[in-house]
């Protein structure tokens, strides 16, 4: 009998040590090949904030490169990629900044927005290449140069394949913000970029700093018009390097040769429209210099002298082109400074610097909820968030107001007053919609106030407006609603129906998704919540938490981010022409 049950142990657990065999060996030459696309990033911005995200990659014989638009995303960053250089923008502090990547560079260009703190250039240990039409680095390389960049450690565990952000407060180590500033003292010959390797940010990490073979990198080129003139500045980091200046020739073209010195040649070209200057070719010499042709419109204009300088404040080498004066163009620019200096003065009146931001539902109430147990208060939330970091990234001048920026029950009637408390310009409530009737109904929809014209519109507005029955006193507080109420709220709103319109046209252009059924078109219903505020206000539904296919859609943390950079976008394309169509009566006023 023991024979018996030992064969019969073999007949049975040969095989399964075969299986078992086998989904190892795969999951060994899986893991070999490196067959992942993707890994998770853990965001902690203060105690008990936090949440994690996938980002988007591809392995290559170079380790993993992550999409650079992806971890970007991910850590609430905006981001612009044009299929070969990216700008990617935060807005942790006061002072909003820029990093510049570019395919196959192995610089990282940083400065603020509004041009007002020295740039700082960071090397790469390996340049950003371009996968699958994204721009992509390899992440151990890309979490350096985001913590140089923001102060903020992001760490790379490949063990556990898993980036740690924390978007807290600064690393204490105030050396991190001088890597890639140069000290003025320093030889031209060995100046290094402060990289102190007592403060590198992950371990093995011994990239050095310093410009390829010590030579100065030539990494913008700014052409400034004057009234007489031109100046062009060709801003350096790296020591003062000898310069040759040849003025201009028979055709126009004068040259700029700076020695020892390097530069992208691509992102250096210039070509420009009109003015005195045409085009700006850079060269890469072999001699390792590198050299700039300068094409003058001299058919346009008649040049009277050009000279070179170095400014060592800035660590420019600075050309100035002096042209004859057009006394007319003068007395023109004279006129267009007073015009803007009285502008200037009622500027406040109409500038649109607040934008009021209102999370439906929240706390107690959590509004429409899909059949896989979304909730709408967590939804548009996360949106919410998401259009206030997009506003102050792109709008470093707008002021952003939540009417709830967590999970808390906030009053109707309340939000509107939060709204003109803070003298908001816009008003935005964001909501995702539900029916009972067709669960197959799916996309976005843009509200403003007036009476409802359609069943639909009733049947949203009182979904929307049953929340009053949470609130305390609220037949007292909301006493007299009615058609009648409604009518008079709205003519009070008269004043703001055209802006309104415009405002909810343009962002249900920016919302608008292939797919949707539910009949496309600005709509207007009596949503309490916008009663009171004193501005421009819209309602965007930003799609039906009853489609079972749209609920996945808006669950999804990416997709959320998405949607609040479409709104985004339509506040952009409205205040591009309300702007503009203001300034232009105000000139005509003159």
């Amino acid at each position: 009998m023991p024979i018996m049950k030992e064969r019969l142990s073999r007949q049975i657990f040969r095989p399964l040590g075969i299986v078992l065999f086998f989904l190892l060996f795969s999951y060994a030459a899986m893991a070999a090949t490196g067959e992942k696309d993707s890994v998770f990033l853990r965001v902690t911005s203060g105690p008990g904030q936090e949440y994690t995200i996938k980002v988007q990659g591809t392995q290559s014989e170079r380790g993993f490169l992550i999409d650079l638009a992806s971890f970007a995303r991910a850590l609430r960053l905006g981001s612009v990629f044009d299929g070969r250089r990216m700008q990617i923008d935060e807005a942790f502090g006061s002072t909003v900044t820029s990093c510049v990547l570019e395919a196959g560079s192995d610089f990282a260009v940083i400065g603020s927005a509004a041009g007002d703190t020295p740039k700082r250039v960071i090397q790469l240990g390996s340049s950003p290449v371009i996968q699958q039409d994204r721009l992509s680095m390899q992440v151990e390389q890309a979490c350096r140069m985001f913590t140089l960049w923001l102060g903020r450690p992001v760490r790379y565990d490949a063990s556990e394949s898993r980036i740690d952000a924390s978007l807290g407060s600064r690393v204490p180590d105030a050396s991190l913000q001088a890597v890639g500033r140069f000290d003025s003292d320093t030889s031209p010959d060995t100046a290094p970029l402060k990289s102190p390797q007592s403060s590198a940010p992950s371990a093995g990490d011994s990239t050095s700093s310093r410009p390829t073979e010590g030579k100065t990198l030539i990494y913008d080129v700014v052409v400034q018009t004057r009234a007489n003139g031109v100046v062009i500045r060709f801003s350096a980091s790296g020591g003062m390097r000898r310069a040759s200046f040849l003025r201009p020739d028979g055709s126009g073209n004068l040259y700029l040769t700076i020695e020892n010195a390097v530069g992208n040649p691509a992102y250096l070209a210039k070509d420009y429209q009109a003015g005195v200057v045409r085009s700006i070719t850079p060269t890469l010499l072999d001699g390792g210099a590198m050299q700039f042709t300068i094409a003058l419109n001299v058919p346009a204009y008649r040049i009277k002298s050009s000279s070179f300088r170095y400014d060592p404040l800035k660590n420019d080498y600075v050309i100035s082109i002096m042209n004859d004066v057009d006394v007319e163009a003068i007395h023109l620019s004279e006129k267009e400074r007073r015009i803007q200096e009285r502008l200037s003065r009622d500027v406040d009146k109409w500038k649109l610097d607040a934008v009021v931001i209102d999370a439906g539902h929240g706390g107690k109430d959590p509004g429409a909820i899909g059949t896989r147990g979304t909730r709408e208060k967590d939804v548009v939330l996360n949106v919410a968030q998401d259009l206030g970091m997009f506003i102050r990234q792109k709008w470093p001048d707008v002021r952003v107001i939540y009417t709830r920026k967590d999970d808390t029950f906030i009053p109707l009637k309340e939000r509107g007053q939060i709204a003109n408390r803070y003298g908001g310009k816009l008003f935005v409530s964001i909501h995702c919609n539900s029916t009972a009737v067709n669960n197959r109904v799916r996309g976005p929809e843009v509200y403003i106030l007036g009476p409802h014209k359609t069943d639909a519109s009733l049947k949203v507005a009182m979904f929307e407006n049953s929340v009053i029955t949470e609130e305390e006193n609220s037949a007292e507080s909301y006493k007299g609603f009615s058609d009648e109420y409604l009518i008079m709220s709205s003519m009070a709103q008269s004043a703001f129906a055209t802006q309104s319109t415009e405002l909810a046209q343009d962002v249900l252009r920016g919302v608008s998704r292939s797919g949707s059924n539910n009949g496309l078109g600005v709509r207007q219903a009596g949503f309490m919540v916008l009663w009171t505020p004193s501005m421009p206000s819209i309602l965007v539904e930003t799609g039906y938490l009853s489609n079972p296919a749209e609920e996945a859609l808006l669950r999804d943390r990416k997709e959320q981010t998405s949607i609040a950079y479409e709104i985004f976008q339509g506040l952009q394309q409205y205040r591009a022409s309300y702007e503009s169509r203001m300034t232009a009566s105000a000139r005509m006023g003159e």
